[in-house]
């Protein structure tokens, strides 16, 4: 009798698309593309997306309009993520990210129900050099 090992279904890849790094600073850093609005599963997949140069990303502000609830923090990696969740935000599609002594990203969210093809054309408008 023989054993077939399974294995475990691939945990899906952050759809992210980031700015190129200049000495500037940008309205914008980049897109992402989450999958739901379930920032408890979507969250980690983005953090762990992220390029080692930002460092450890410790908060995340939101717009509280277009995400499910959530708790105030979450355990990320085995770190603590601050979520601030701001009801009718001025800036209703992003995310900003916070690394304690590495600064802050701005990333505009595409939403989850956006077509493929639109959502390729936001985020490469979002990352291209001139925005």
């Amino acid at each position: 009798m023989s054993t077939v090992l399974q294995r475990p279904p691939a945990q899906p890849v952050a759809r992210l698309r980031l700015a190129p790094h200049g000495p500037r600073p940008r309205r914008i850093d980049g897109a992402w593309w989450p999958r739901s609005r379930d920032l408890m599963i979507e969250l980690p997949l983005l953090i762990g997306a992220l390029p080692p140069t930002w460092g450890h990303v410790t908060g995340a502000a939101v717009n509280a309009d277009i995400w499910a609830a959530s708790p105030g923090r979450l355990l990320i990696a085995g770190h603590v993520l601050r979520l601030r969740r701001e009801p009718g935000s001025r800036n209703r599609h992003t995310i900003c990210l916070l690394s304690p002594g590495r600064g802050r990203w701005d990333l505009l969210v595409v939403p989850p129900e956006v077509a493929a093809c639109d959502a390729e054309r936001l985020m490469a408008a979002a990352a291209a050099e001139v925005c």
